[in-house]
């Protein structure tokens, strides 16, 4: 029985074979893919046919161009992106130390607190904003912008929305690059009497919008995780309603929590 032709056009099937080996470690990160004179003798094809292969690499965050020549395996290490573990309250109550630092730590990473900035803004809720704090459509709500970056790249940002009589001269309104002081936004609650105490997160995963592609410089065809994050104090009030969008090639997302078991506190007769 014969194998059938391979439908793919040679520059996919040579990018899927080198995005395979990267993949497997045989090419590891930071190493130099073979060159277009090696990959032509190996493949049988054009030079153009390599280059149009490379491209799709490059499209796909896969590969990188160093100066003086030469195209490497991008550095796959996500950031570990923890999931409860990241708002316990030791770490901004007691330690200082905000949500993304937390991240950092968790992944051995070096971090500036600079390495977040903010823009600070009054707008109008809109219907989403609106039902995620629990106001009218249209009411005045606090915007705080935050873009991240690890040694100068971006990683996400986080847009956090609050009710004007909550932040309203406090350090939430500050646009100086970093967090809020000490704790960033929980630790302002904390000192406000307004506790963080609970929070609902949903996670999605779509394509970005062209302006997100921009400022995540993000390579073409690389899809964003969407956080959509709603914080309250123990009485239920809501303190914040925040949307982050992240690369999604730089996280990965670690969860470790209780597995709930309902029936055990079921105490009814059998």
């Amino acid at each position: 029985m014969t194998t059938p032709p391979d439908p793919r056009p040679a520059s996919q099937r040579i990018a899927d074979d080198l995005r395979a080996a990267i993949n497997a470690g045989d090419i590891a990160p930071g190493e130099k893919l073979p060159t277009t004179k090696q990959l032509v003798a190996r493949y049988g094809v054009t030079a153009e046919t390599v280059r149009q292969a490379v491209l799709r690499l490059k499209s796909a965050g896969v590969v990188t161009s160093r100066q003086g020549g030469g195209v490497y395996a991008r550095q796959q290490l996500p950031l570990k992106r923890l999931g409860i573990q990241r708002y316990d309250k030791a770490k901004w109550r007691d330690l200082g130390e905000v949500a993304f630092i937390a991240d950092r730590v968790a992944s051995g990473r070096e971090y500036s607190r600079n390495d977040q900035t903010q823009v600070i803004s009054r707008l109008a809720a809109s219907r989403a904003v609106a039902a995620g704090l629990g106001i009218p459509e249209g009411n005045e709500v606090v915007s705080r912008a935050r873009l991240v970056k690890e040694a100068g790249v971006p990683t996400h940002t986080l847009t956090s929305y609050y009710k004007v009589q909550h932040v309203e001269g406090t350090r939430l309104e500050d646009p100086t690059p970093g967090p809020a002081g000490k704790g960033g936004g929980f630790g302002v609650f904390l000192e406000l009497g307004l506790e963080p105490h609970q929070m609902t997160e949903e996670l999605y995963a779509r394509m970005p919008t062209p302006a997100e592609s921009a400022e995540l410089e993000l390579p073409a065809g690389e899809p964003v995780m969407v956080l959509h994050r709603t914080t309250y104090t123990a009485d239920g009030t809501v303190i914040e309603y925040a949307v982050g969008v992240h690369s999604a090639s730089r996280f990965s997302w670690e969860y470790n929590f209780l597995i709930p078991d309902s029936a055990a506190g079921d105490s009814r007769a059998q």
